[in-house]
């Protein structure tokens, strides 16, 4: 018999998850991810809406350049 792991509420949310979300693991230096939580926080945002804000400024920044 095939074991499953978690709820079910669990493993419908991941099902959901890796549907409609890619993910990035960005690694950075020691003491950097403090920073960036800290700037997050002053700022009303998770570090996620912070970090995808950040990347999308740039991507735009770059594409207006072209």
């Amino acid at each position: 018999m095939s074991e499953k792991k978690g709820t079910s509420a669990t493993r419908a949310k991941n099902k959901y998850n890796a549907k409609n979300y890619d993910r990035l693991y960005p690694y950075v230096k020691k003491g950097r991810k403090a920073v960036y939580e800290e700037a997050a926080q002053k700022s009303g945002m998770t570090l996620n809406e912070f970090m995808i804000t950040a990347i999308e400024e740039k991507v735009q920044k770059v594409l207006e350049e072209e």
